[in-house]
């Protein structure tokens, strides 16, 4: 009888440890890669908003184009300066009546060049308003209507009616003049086209001369005068008294010479 090798076989409970650590790797599942970070986002800082550049006289006359000499007139003065200065200053606004270059065409010859400096910054200031105007408030100025160039009512005069806006006149006691189109507005400046030059009463009416304050020296010169006049009578005094001498020594020579041949 041939014996049968006893081959020792595994214990059940190990068995049963072994499938349970099996199954539960292969049940897993593969390890997820680690994510990154998240980098915090940064918002867009807005774009600056570009500043209006401030007025500029010149620069709207150019523009509108047709106001060559005005603008040639404005430089010359300084006045665009005055009124570019005058908007960044103040806020009552101005208003310009601005003469196209027809309107100073049909200015007499050579009128411009007449004047001098100062007539030339009057003309230009003759032509501003203090305050900003809008179309639709020109019936209610109060007349005369102040200008820049001064504020005499005589020679300096200027008379603006209007019927609500819809035809604006003004005048100077020299031209009538009539408010064309908008050339620029802004509710602080105004620019309106004029058909002719404003001429201020002012460049045509004699002035009364001023009086000349009596110097010193023309007191010096009435002393001088009458010390010249004293002088005169001194000397004629002096030459009659010398007349008399004479006749008296005459006399006694000839009462002498009687005596000597009686």
């Amino acid at each position: 009888m041939v014996m049968m090798k006893h081959i020792p076989l595994f214990s059940l409970p190990l068995l049963i440890v072994l499938f349970s650590h099996s199954t539960t790797t292969l049940a897993q599942s593969p390890a997820a890669a680690p994510t990154a970070p998240a980098t915090p986002s940064t918002a867009a800082a807005p774009a600056p908003v570009p500043s209006a550049p401030p007025t500029d006289i010149i620069r709207i006359l150019k523009k509108a184009g047709g106001f060559t000499t005005l603008i040639r007139l404005l430089q010359a003065t300084q006045v665009s300066n005055q009124i570019n200065s005058q908007l960044l200053t103040t806020s009552g606004g101005l208003t310009l009546f601005a003469p196209n270059d027809n309107a100073f065409s049909s200015l007499k010859p050579g009128f411009l060049n007449s004047l001098n400096d100062q007539q030339k910054n009057e003309l230009i200031q003759f032509h501003l308003l203090p305050t900003y105007v809008s179309v639709s408030n020109f019936d209610t100025l109060s007349n005369p209507v102040r200008t820049q160039a001064g504020e005499n009512p005589d020679r300096l005069a200027l008379n603006i009616t209007s019927s609500g806006g819809n035809q604006v006149n003004m005048t100077t006691g020299v031209v009538n003049v009539t408010l064309g189109g908008t050339v620029y507005t802004d509710h602080q400046l105004a620019v309106y086209q004029v058909d002719k030059v404003l001429l201020p009463r002012d460049f045509f009416e004699a002035k009364p001369p001023v009086p000349a304050p009596a110097p010193e020296k023309a007191k010096g010169s009435k002393k001088k005068s009458a010390d010249s006049t004293a002088t005169t009578a001194d000397d004629a005094e002096s030459d009659a008294i010398s007349v008399k001498q004479r006749h008296v020594m005459w006399v006694a020579v000839l009462a002498l010479f009687i005596a000597a041949f009686t």
